[in-house]
């Protein structure tokens, strides 16, 4: 396994830089987000929590996808080693999104392969970018298994959804453009599917000593579970947010990420996760997928504990999941809404209908 460096990433900002959209950052209204109860051994003054939404949905494609995408076509070209047969990927919808836009703006043929339960607005949209989309099976896995035999049969150069040292790389350029815009950052606080955005974020954040709080919906932990086994496992996949972090198993670079210091584990309910797009939606207009707002469900939700596990987190044991993250006192977060891609039709003001 070539383990993702933070050179990588700064090879990735330079080789990406005019063909993404800097990320916008907008500061969520103080008080709107509740601080963990004081340290009663702390004397000094006690200031509230900071916390901005990184607005990496409004990126080229819809989704923080844009940026591997991008950088993992730029490279191959760079290398000359782009084939005549195009490009090949297997998504849940952004990644294929991702890879056919990059791949239209490069003029490569790009192949998509998508479970049949994809929604059909990713599929519409993928067509726009003229690329080939070829809809099998129930679940990303399936789809997976089909992309590697048409790439074996074609010579297609074979992309990943997030398990690739260019795409995770692509992806952890965004926690570099929000540190230049918010100084002194703490945490950032990540959804996690397959673990593409995790990994190149937490490698980043980690080189610079900031805090990672990897949100999963509590029905697809593949990072959480790979943590509990030491080494990627196989698991359910059963969750309103599973278009985008439906993967059945993450990456091993996305394991070793999460293996090291600042990173914790938190698991939400989906009823959190509707909640948490619902509020996005109500006090800003933001119109963003489950999987976006599954890191702000961690934040929004009640202080509450997995009783399957019967323990808090403690150092030394990442794998024991919280269901809620509370920033302490004065603590600097930035959340990433990382997709769009979704039904607006779905949303309801809840405020107009009280």
């Amino acid at each position: 396994m070539q383990q993702l460096t933070y050179g990588d990433i700064k090879a990735a900002a330079d080789r990406i830089v005019g063909r993404i959209r800097p990320v916008a950052l907008s500061r969520v209204d103080p008080g709107a987000i509740r601080t963990a109860h004081p340290d009663p051994l702390d004397e000094g003054p006690q200031k509230p929590c900071e916390v901005w939404l990184a607005l990496e949905h409004m990126q080229h494609t819809g989704s923080f996808k844009a940026r591997g995408a991008q950088n993992f076509l730029a490279a191959y070209r760079e290398a000359g080693t782009l084939p005549d047969a195009g490009v090949t990927i297997a998504s849940g919808g952004n990644a294929g999104l991702a890879c056919a836009w990059a791949a239209q703006q490069q003029g490569v043929r790009a192949t998509v392969f998508l479970p049949e339960t994809a929604p059909p607005v990713k599929v519409a949209r993928l067509r726009k970018y003229n690329a080939d989309v070829r809809l099998v099976g129930a679940e990303y896995a399936e789809a997976q298994a089909a992309c590697e035999d048409f790439a074996g049969a074609t010579g297609s150069l074979m992309s990943h959804a997030y398990d690739h040292p260019l795409i995770a790389a692509g992806a952890g350029t965004l926690l570099e453009e929000i540190r230049q815009q918010i100084p002194g950052l703490d945490t950032v606080v990540v959804a996690v599917g397959g673990g593409g955005l995790f990994a190149g974020v937490a490698t980043a954040a980690q080189h610079h000593g900031v805090r990672v709080v990897a949100v999963e919906p509590e029905n697809c932990r593949a990072l959480n579970a790979a943590l509990e086994a030491g080494e990627p496992v196989d698991v359910p996949v059963d969750s309103i947010a599973a278009d985008s972090l439906g993967a059945r198993r993450t990456s091993r670079m996305a394991l070793h990420a999460a293996q090291q210091d600042r990173v914790h584990s938190v698991l939400v309910p989906d009823s959190d996760i509707i909640a948490a797009r619902q509020a996005l939606w109500d006090h800003r207009r933001i119109a963003v997928e489950y999987g976006a707002s599954t890191g702000l469900a961690a934040l929004l939700a009640e202080p509450r504990y997995d009783t399957r596990w019967n323990a808090l987190p403690q150092p030394g044991d990442p794998f024991v999941p919280s269901r809620s993250y509370r920033p302490g006192n004065g603590e600097r977060v930035a959340v990433i809404l990382c997709g769009a891609n979704t039904d607006p039709s779905s949303l309801t003001n809840q405020d107009e209908l009280q």
